[in-house]
């Protein structure tokens, strides 16, 4: 592909159904493009999470695309999710546009008329990136299939069709039916959209991949497309994706192998599982050292071993303050806090830490009680919070970034980056500050110190090393199990002609 050209080639990688593995192989194909010179961008037009990020001109995005724009090795911007929806309800979420809050709205005023009128903005940000970029990987929603959906599509089948982009439909093998699901996927389309449909990539595959050839060769006969690979399971990849717990803990929790610690103890890590959980990625710095076991909890008694209790960011502070008291969590961290044993709270989890909660924006509840372990008052203002803060504690560089409409007053404690400390219970807005690895090794040794650990922190751990090193797996993925001849053309060329139509069609 040449730089100077004036509309780069795209490719957009839509799923069978939420967490195919889309996300992955839209990063695997971002870091093999670019290993091969090509200049490259991730884009997904619409995006449903609660696990976001902060770009340097200050627009909050999914972190599945920053962890895409890491891949391809380009600075993340708001043109690469132009749309964020953050649920803050079954029924609601708040809508960003361009990296900015715009409103709440519920799903049916936001399928019902918002989503159209996004769709020229989504559009445009799409071109702009085709403009500059040899190449831009475009990452779908869901199913391109949802029927009830398709009117009002605009990340989907409604974009590949406005910017004519080939299609590549992921399936995840490992649930099952998937030849099922890449036929009925595609049978559920218009004769429009299946002409770009251009071809299959089977994910998560186990054994050997010489018994699925036959299904493959019959999927073929069906439909005339062909499979463009079978990538195989990949244990422990800790890549960050879109929605809910289930991700993490597939993730970089329980599939990665723990290494042997330095010392002679382990650290035992429990992360309060709050409802509406944002930015639970926080832990992943600690769940890569040797030696830290990370787990997500929901019972008091699952505290009572932990070295250290995590109380992670939250899209309802309010809800999950509630949520603690039923589950009858917040009297153990009470009790932990006056045994001098480590609590942090991040974001929603310190603002829950502090004294009082005036919230008339996210819950409108009023004057709340927190949980008084920190000397700190919270007042919710309608305008977010959206930074890229550097610092310093413990002796140590600190970067991380802020997402947050509650503005913190603190009145007492030791400082601790934005927020405060007090005895062994810790409090900050910074999402991302365990990724800084000085710092992150000098706050073990303060819990290792004050839950009585022998427990050292490894001296070389580079969490920037190891997601580069995860990454280049995802690319290896790609490099090795896809036809790449194949994707490069589609990229470059579009889908092919005279693709057959598999009936019935739409509805």
């Amino acid at each position: 592909m040449s730089g100077g050209r004036t509309r780069g080639g795209g490719l957009l990688v839509a799923g069978t159904t939420s967490d195919a593995g889309k996300s992955v192989v839209t990063a695997g194909i971002c870091r093999w493009l670019v290993r091969q010179g090509i200049k490259v961008a991730p884009f997904k037009g619409q995006n449903m999470s609660l696990n976001s990020f902060v770009t340097r001109e200050g627009a909050e995005i999914g972190r599945a695309q920053a962890m895409q724009a890491q891949a391809a090795r380009v600075e993340p911007t708001a043109l690469m999710n132009p749309v964020l929806l953050k649920p803050g309800s079954d029924r609601s979420s708040q809508v960003v546009l361009m990296g900015k809050p715009v409103g709440e709205l519920s799903a049916r005023g936001y399928h019902g008329g918002r989503q159209k009128e996004l769709f020229e903005p989504v559009l445009a940000c799409l071109e702009e990136l085709r403009s500059t970029y040899d190449a831009v990987i475009c990452e779908g929603a869901g199913s391109p299939a949802e029927i009830n959906l398709r009117r009002t599509d605009i990340v989907n089948m409604g974009i590949a069709r406005a910017a004519r982009l080939p299609v590549v439909v992921v399936g995840d093998i490992d649930r099952g039916g998937v030849f099922a699901q890449f036929f009925g996927t595609t049978a559920l389309l218009a004769p429009e959209d299946q002409e770009l449909v251009a071809g299959y990539l089977v994910n998560k595959f186990r054994g050997d991949v010489t018994l699925l050839e036959p299904g493959l060769d019959m999927l073929y006969d069906l439909t005339g497309r062909r499979t463009l690979g079978v990538l195989p399971y990949a244990h422990g990849l800790g890549i960050d994706e879109e929605d809910g717990l289930r991700v993490s803990l597939r993730g970089t929790v329980r599939e990665s192998v723990v290494a042997p610690p330095v010392g002679e103890d382990v650290l035992r890590v429990a992360v309060c599982a709050v409802p509406l959980m944002s930015n639970f990625t926080d832990v992943d710095a600690l769940a890569a050292e040797p030696g830290v076991v990370v787990r997500f909890v929901d019972r008091p008694e699952e505290l009572v071993d932990a070295d250290l209790v995590v109380v992670p960011g939250t899209r309802g502070t309010v809800k999950a303050l509630a949520w603690l008291r039923e589950r009858g969590l917040a009297d153990a961290l009470v009790r932990r806090a006056a045994e001098g044993r480590p609590v942090l709270g991040v974001c929603g989890g310190f603002q829950a830490l502090g004294e009082r909660i005036e919230d008339e924006v996210e819950s409108r509840a009023g004057v709340v009680d927190g949980l008084g372990l920190l000397p700190v008052r919270i007042r919710f203002a309608r305008e977010k919070t959206l930074a890229r803060p550097v610092g310093e504690a413990l002796g140590e560089r600190v970067e991380g970034y802020e997402i947050h409409h509650g503005v913190a007053t603190v009145d007492g404690g030791e400082p601790f980056l934005d927020g405060c400390r007090v005895g062994a219970v810790w409090g900050t807005h910074w999402h991302g500050s365990l990724e800084s690895d000085g710092f992150r090794r000098a706050f073990l040794r303060e819990v290792a110190a004050a839950s009585g650990r022998r427990f050292v922190p490894s001296p070389d751990t580079a969490f920037g090393s190891l997601r580069e090193e995860q990454l280049d797996r995802l690319g290896d993925l790609i490099e090795e199990h896809a036809d790449t001849g194949a994707l490069l053309r589609l990229i470059e060329e579009g889908a092919p002609e005279g693709l057959p139509f598999v009936p019935p069609g739409a509805p």
